[in-house]
């Protein structure tokens, strides 16, 4: 018997079992109308909407960060690109906050021009792309890395910058891999809370005004700022998971298509 294969299985079988029994009990026993109001699916498409946008901010700021990285192996920013990830969420709400307070420099020069992060769509959408960018650059990366550097060597040879080699030979070959990495970012934007509960607990702007994100509304109904109770919360997480898991499935199919 191949215990490795067992043990392995057995390890991701109780990662899963969390997320099955709340689909059970979701969809089945605990269901309430409560769980999948109007006001429920407009947290989940400002949620989408909104994570979608960070994953396209993801492939245009940060692809060119991650094919530095896989040809020029700077350890100290691949450290420096963990650091998100690595605190506690919350932290990078309240700095937002902070860059963006009337009371600081920053604050004050964007507020002049009309940049205002708290409650806000543009808020909502620069936590995610913090939180979900290092998931893209290490998810994108190893794909720059396993390509054979030849063509790109004779482009540079023949006087092409490194960035116009880029986007000239190395992005045409790689849609596949940017698609694959952008959804898996996707994803984890749809599943972010602690920070986005700092600086957008809820949008105050046209089309989502008073509408929060998914996981800030889960959690409202939780704990009983909104009625409806655990049976709803649980209603809606499960209508959540049906939401995400198709994105998160699709990243990785298409990951492993590109492998194959």
């Amino acid at each position: 018997m191949n215990w490795l294969r067992v043990v392995s299985l057995a390890a991701a079988f109780l990662l899963l079992v969390p997320i099955a029994v709340l689909l059970y009990y979701g969809l089945g026993p605990l269901r309430t109308p409560a769980g999948y109001t109007l006001g429920i699916f407009r947290s989940i498409g400002l949620s989408l909407i909104s994570s979608g946008l960070a994953a396209i901010i993801d492939v245009v700021v940060f692809t060119p960060l991650a094919y530095y990285l896989a040809r020029a192996k700077s350890s100290l920013t691949e450290s420096l690109i963990d650091i998100p990830v690595g605190i506690p969420h919350p932290i990078v709400g309240v700095a937002l906050l902070i860059l963006d307070s009337p009371l600081t420099p920053t604050g004050r020069f964007l507020l002049f021009f009309g940049i205002n992060f708290f409650n806000t769509i543009t808020g909502l959408v620069l936590a995610l792309v913090i939180m979900s960018a290092p998931i893209y650059v290490k998810s994108i990366q190893p794909y720059f890395e396993s390509r054979d550097p030849s063509a790109e060597d004779f482009a540079v040879g023949m006087g092409a910058s490194r960035i116009r080699t880029l986007f000239s030979v190395v992005l045409p070959e790689s849609l596949r891999g940017v698609a694959s990495a952008s959804l898996i970012a996707m994803s984890r934007a749809l599943g972010e809370f602690g920070s986005i509960s700092i600086i957008a607990f809820y949008v105050l702007q046209y089309p989502f005004y008073g509408v929060s994100p998914a996981s800030v509304t889960i959690f409202q109904l939780f704990n009983g700022a909104i009625p409806g109770g655990l049976n709803a919360a649980v209603t809606a997480s499960a209508a959540m998971i049906l939401v995400a898991l198709p994105i998160t499935l699709a990243g990785h199919f298409i990951q492993r298509r590109k492998s194959i």
